[in-house]
């Protein structure tokens, strides 16, 4: 992983959100040379797969809260890099089917 990968992985959802914003706006006032346009382009859509990739973490952990026995929440484990275990089409471990 190259250090820019590595730095952009470590930005928290806030984080890359307002440099995502920074470089939109960048990009819409113009002014720089092509080269630099271009790579703040490039660092922009980075920035929006890292928002993007976040943002479907946040929710797959959402969508995991369960109602446990007598209203209390819990959280059932996560394995987000496709380990087995994972529960298809969004069902909830323990829940009634």
């Amino acid at each position: 992983m190259t250090e820019a990968l590595a730095a952009l992985d470590a930005l928290t959802f806030d984080t890359a959100l307002a440099e995502l914003e920074r470089t939109v706006a960048e990009l819409e006032a113009g002014g720089l040379p092509l080269e630099q346009m271009i790579a703040r382009y490039e660092r922009g859509v980075a920035l929006e797969v890292r928002c993007e990739q976040l943002l479907a973490d946040a929710e797959l952990r959402v969508r995991r809260l369960v109602e446990g026995a007598r209203g209390a929440l819990a959280v059932a484990e996560l394995r987000l890099d496709g380990e087995s275990g994972e529960t298809p089409s969004g069902a909830v471990p323990g829940a009634a089917e």
